[in-house]
């Protein structure tokens, strides 16, 4: 790994041509992003059962997490039962969101929903500092049925509320979260990028392990949760 490496200087014609021919590829991939959308708007469905979660204030069924919304995007946090620090990639992820109010413009709203038992998510939530709303599948199969198990991975779904009826409409996992923040887009901005091995860099630029830059828990609590305020 080199600590001097740096970009070729050139004149500034030369870069503003380098920009522009960059740029042809952006748009083409914005265009692209937006084809994406205008396919996931036009998927089908698939009717839930009706669930039963524990939020804050008790049992609740899964229609009534909209809150009188249509729309629901959920977020299953990993879980590992006993541990005081939970997934540092899960717990990165979604201390990015904290002005959430603009979704009730588009009749949605986003939570959080992990398999560990209410009092222990909301204990979690506050040590790091977490401002999202969460529920726990700790007694219920939603986690399972929707690509989360117990000592299972984290995903996206997305819910539409019929009345009291619940349709799923979409899922990822992986890094096919990513579009969802703003972590990862700014960290590509940057000459050196994510700095891991995997991706495709210049000789000499800095590289180390995958995951190696990414905050612990421990980093989210010391700046944002309770203890600090």
């Amino acid at each position: 790994m080199s600590t001097n490496a740096l970009p070729p200087i050139v004149d500034a014609d030369t870069w503003q041509r380098q920009l522009e021919a960059l740029r042809a590829r952006e748009k083409a991939a914005t265009r692209e992003l937006d084809a994406i959308a205008a396919e996931r708007r036009r998927l089908p469905m698939v009717r839930m059962p009706d669930y039963i979660l524990e939020g804050e204030a008790g049992p609740v069924r899964l229609a009534a997490v909209f809150e009188g919304r249509r729309q629901l995007i959920v977020y299953n946090h990993m879980w590992f039962p006993g541990e005081k620090w939970q997934c540092g990639g899960c717990t990165w992820f979604t201390s990015q969101f904290t002005r959430l109010d603009f979704l009730s413009n588009y009749d949605a709203r986003f939570v959080i929903v992990t398999q560990g038992p209410i009092d222990e998510a909301l204990a979690y939530k506050r040590r790091v500092g977490n401002k999202m709303a969460w529920y726990s599948t700790a007694d219920s199969p939603f986690g399972a049925d929707v690509g989360a198990p117990p000592g299972g991975g984290f995903a996206i779904n997305v819910f539409l509320r019929d009345g009291d009826t619940v349709y799923r409409t979409w899922h990822s996992s992986g890094r096919g979260c990513e579009q969802l923040g703003h972590n990862f887009a700014l960290i590509d901005l940057l000459p050196y990028g994510r700095q891991e091995e995997w991706q495709d860099s210049p000789e000499g630029w800095p590289q180390s392990p995958a995951y190696s830059g990414w905050p612990e828990p421990e980093d989210i609590a010391a700046h944002y949760g309770e203890e600090t305020a």
